[in-house]
């Protein structure tokens, strides 16, 4: 073990051993409500994929007895234990089947599924059957979901967010041991990355535009707001983003984006298909023959970066697309 190694080892054996078991009843606050835990659920039904990889990566899988909402392949560490778990709905379940899970906790990704509007159910409709909601923080904290189809940032998204759900989420299931690792292991990932990209001394003009889906190929595209976690990786890695809205997604005119010449484009890779551009590859037959997009020097020069499309959304994957732009960045030799 070099002493690069051992340093770190010892910093998280440190910060494991200050993790203390949970003194229930726990209360804390979740996205403008109060939740009270008088023992650590059971039986927990996900909500979004997101929240199903955390509890895989805080050791919790056995306690999970369904799953739902789906765009990508699960971890790959997970593939053998997901096949065994129950899965309600490869996208949005019903509020019904949730319940017939007979969940003691539903964990909720993104506030669209349960929330005020909620196309699942409102918490309300939970709580009111006696089973509590915890949505991921990442989804609320600075972002009005009630503006914008996928809701609006009125902050930059802050990696912050995913720890405090981590946090959290261990604390609820007195795993806080395992929290706390997880915690430190990302932060330290997440500090590589940034300073992998900072060490390419990137000329100020790189600038990049991510490409989330279309609903039809022909119309404006779906594509990465300023403030979302797409966002935060051009912030932290240094590069501008050509998109100037605050919505998490927002429709922009190939015309605007070809006029704004990105340095780099970034495909959203997924397994979803709701939309026709769901499919990576018609994203890069599109970019490739219209007479429009194929013009964009990003694409003239192959320019392009395929990441899971988890990894574009306010997740703990957003960690490792940081990494993996990081590593295409240094690829690309944009130096000045």
């Amino acid at each position: 073990m070099n002493t690069k190694t051992a340093f770190l080892s010892a910093a998280l054996m440190v910060c494991a051993g200050m993790a203390q078991a949970t003194d229930y009843p726990l209360t804390l606050e979740n996205c403008g409500q109060t939740l009270t835990f008088d023992a650590a659920p059971a039986r927990t039904v996900t909500v979004g994929q997101g929240t199903t990889e955390i509890l895989y990566l805080l050791g919790l899988a056995e306690r999970v007895k369904g799953t739902s909402v789906w765009f990508t392949d699960v971890l790959p560490q997970f593939a053998e234990l997901n096949a065994g778990i129950a899965r309600l709905a490869d996208n949005d379940p019903s509020f019904e089947s949730v319940v017939a899970a007979r969940p003691d906790l539903v964990t909720v990704q993104y506030e669209w599924h349960i929330g005020a509007q909620g196309i699942v159910a409102t918490r309300e409709m939970f709580h009111d059957v006696g089973v509590p909601t915890y949505v991921l923080p990442s989804d609320c904290a600075g972002k009005d979901n009630s503006r914008g189809s996928d809701g609006t940032r009125t902050e930059m998204f802050s990696t912050d967010s995913i720890y405090r759900s981590i946090e959290e989420l261990a604390r609820i299931h007195d795993v806080g041991e395992r929290g706390a690792e997880l915690i430190d292991e990302l932060k330290a990932r997440e500090a590589a990355a940034i300073a992998q990209a900072r060490a390419l001394d990137l000329p100020e003009t790189a600038s990049a535009v991510f490409w989330y889906s279309s609903a039809e190929m022909d119309i404006d595209p779906y594509v990465a707001g300023r403030k979302g976690a797409p966002g935060y990786m051009m912030q932290e890695l240094g590069i501008e983003n050509v998109v100037a809205s605050d919505e998490e997604w927002p429709t922009v005119g190939w015309e605007s984006i070809a006029r704004a010449d990105p340095t780099v484009i970034v495909l959203a890779e997924m397994t979803r298909r709701r939309f026709p551009a769901d499919d990576v590859e018609k994203k890069l037959e599109f970019l490739r023959t219209d007479p429009v997009a194929k013009e964009m020097t990003a694409v003239r020069e192959n320019r392009i970066v395929v990441m899971d499309a988890q990894a574009m959304d306010a997740t703990v994957r957003a960690i490792y697309g940081l990494e993996e732009l990081s590593t295409a960045l240094a690829g690309f030799d944009l130096s000045k």
